[in-house]
């Protein structure tokens, strides 16, 4: 009786829960900015100019103006024809929309079509993947990721702009095969980032109303083992890591950072950790790695009463590596990148390797308690009250 009761009780819990989180679900908006990443590769490109004709809606004029824009800066480089007449209004407005991308590069102008035509996709209900899921080179395909190896760097990039690359358990699965896909190619280091404006908003909040057929007690052990695999792929991964941190990070996002090797982020980025605010507590090997990097207070801060840092400060605290001005943010990433890319392969992995060994059985056991304590916030009553509030507070606004 008392286990029917409680599952009866959990039900009717996440129910209300998921009512919640319908209710307070923003309007997708498209993302239509640089992504600052390698850039995307011809192929993906040839494949998001497929998916445009294929599309069943009309994006509408201004979308219509922003991909011409796009693709002439793409296929051309910048716009360096005369201006037409006044009376040529059609191709007024095409050249103005064109000049207005300025210097902007064919592979950054490739990489927000590409970005542009995935949110598209997924808004009539595809999945932005679809526009450029196979990597160069071969290998897995991935419904959430973008995967590509070029110039000796392979490229993971969270794919999920229309939802601010929110996490799913799908795409924990396909960063961990991301990750031990890098670990085996030919790359000399790999690199992290995220499609459109975010680089990463944390968990999408939609998996606390899945609940699987063995209740609240089954989904907490199943994410519980996910988020034990996920982060030991970080701890266990050979190569130099590095995060082009493009946007806001949120969660997870922001605590797998103290098991990255370099992090460059735009001046546009902030990094949260909102866990208590939630009822929930640190992971990502952030209850040992934060206060080893900035100090047990400021990683207090962070971790138990939910600061969020701006990149400037995260970066004096020695979270994050440099900060770089949003407009040059790209270009000056990929030139320090490219250059890290002709260094000898076997001397970074091995360098990388002895600086890490020391904490490796420590964030193994690290990971291991952050784990079994999530797992009881999970199923606890104080978490659930927590994530009602901050839906209701959020169905408010």
């Amino acid at each position: 009786m008392a286990a029917a009761a409680l599952k009866s009780c959990s039900a009717w819990r996440f129910a209300k829960l998921n009512s919640l989180l319908r209710s307070s679900v923003p309007s997708l908006t498209f993302q239509t900015t640089a992504s600052p990443m390698m850039g995307a590769t011809v192929e993906q490109f040839e494949q998001a100019k497929s998916k445009l004709s294929a599309l069943k809606k009309d994006p509408g004029n201004e979308l219509k103006l922003k991909i011409y824009a796009l693709f002439k800066q793409a296929t051309q480089g910048p716009c360096n024809t005369p201006k037409p007449g006044m009376l040529d209004f059609v191709n007024k407005v095409k050249w103005d929309a064109w000049k207005s991308l300025g210097s902007i590069s064919q592979d950054e102008a490739r990489e927000q079509y590409c970005n542009l035509i995935g949110s598209l996709v997924e808004a009539e209900g595809g999945s932005s993947a679809q526009v450029a899921a196979t990597p160069a080179g071969g290998g897995a395909t991935y419904e959430t990721l973008l995967v590509s190896t070029e110039d000796d760097i392979t490229t993971i990039k969270l794919n999920r702009p229309a939802k601010k690359n929110a996490i799913t358990p799908e795409m924990y699965n396909e960063i961990i095969a991301a990750l031990e896909q890098a670990a085996k190619d030919e790359s000399k280091f790999a690199v992290f980032t995220g499609a459109g404006d975010f680089y990463c908003s944390g968990n999408d909040l939609s998996n606390f109303t899945k609940i699987s057929e063995g209740g609240v007690q089954e989904m907490a052990r199943q994410g519980a083992e996910l988020l034990r695999r996920y982060v030991r792929a970080y701890i266990d991964f050979p190569k130099p890591l590095v995060a082009v941190v493009n946007g806001p990070a949120v969660g997870i996002s922001v605590t797998v950072l103290g098991l990255f090797d370099l992090i460059y982020a735009t001046e546009r980025a902030t990094f949260h950790t909102p866990f208590t605010q939630l009822g929930q507590s640190a992971e990502g090997c952030s209850s040992y790695t934060f206060p080893r990097i900035m100090g047990p207070t400021k990683a207090s801060e962070m971790l138990l009463f939910n600061k969020k840092l701006t990149a400037s400060r995260a970066c004096e605290l020695g979270l994050i590596t440099e900060v770089f001005p949003d407009s040059s943010f790209q270009s000056e990433v990929q030139t320090r990148l490219k250059a890290y890319a002709r260094l000898p392969p076997q001397s970074l992995a091995l360098s990388k390797q002895l600086v890490r060994s020391v904490d490796k059985e420590r964030l193994y056991a690290v990971n291991d308690a952050e784990v079994e304590r999530l797992t009881e916030r999970w199923t606890s009553e104080e978490c659930f009250n927590a994530v009602m509030s901050f839906f209701q507070a959020k169905a408010k606004l």
